[in-house]
């Protein structure tokens, strides 16, 4: 079992940054895919990023380039570093884990969920 917590989240402004953070549960961290998805309001959850257990990472295309995702195994945390944000990354942002995942983009192959963090991008 792992359970997952998610903070860093809160209002920022348009171009502004903000680092969310996801802190694990259990011993075996290192072994589990990790990824980062968003539901903004009145939408599907859509994939942001993910990185593996030997932290190779991917990210949507919509994110690239603003958005890094990286992992403390020694801390059993991951992170999502989110710079130039734009009103469209409003969301809620939840982090997920897959054990001896590859980082897949689908939602339903992650074994574990955070409850989310909001985050507000607005003037």
């Amino acid at each position: 079992q792992v359970q997952l917590v998610e903070s860093g989240g809160g209002l920022v402004q348009p171009g502004g940054s903000l680092r969310l953070s996801c802190a694990a549960s259990g011993r075996t961290f290192s072994s589990y895919a990790m990824g980062w998805f968003r539901q903004p309001p009145g939408k599907e959850r859509e994939f942001v990023a993910a990185i593996t257990w030997d932290s190779v990472t991917s990210s949507a295309s919509s994110v690239k380039g603003r958005f890094t995702i990286s992992r403390d195994n020694a801390k059993n945390t991951v992170y999502l570093q989110m710079n130039s944000l734009k009103p469209e990354d409003t969301a809620i942002y939840y982090c997920a884990a897959q054990y001896r995942g590859s980082g897949s983009i689908l939602p339903r192959v992650y074994d574990y969920w955070g409850q989310g963090t909001q985050v507000t991008v607005s003037s």
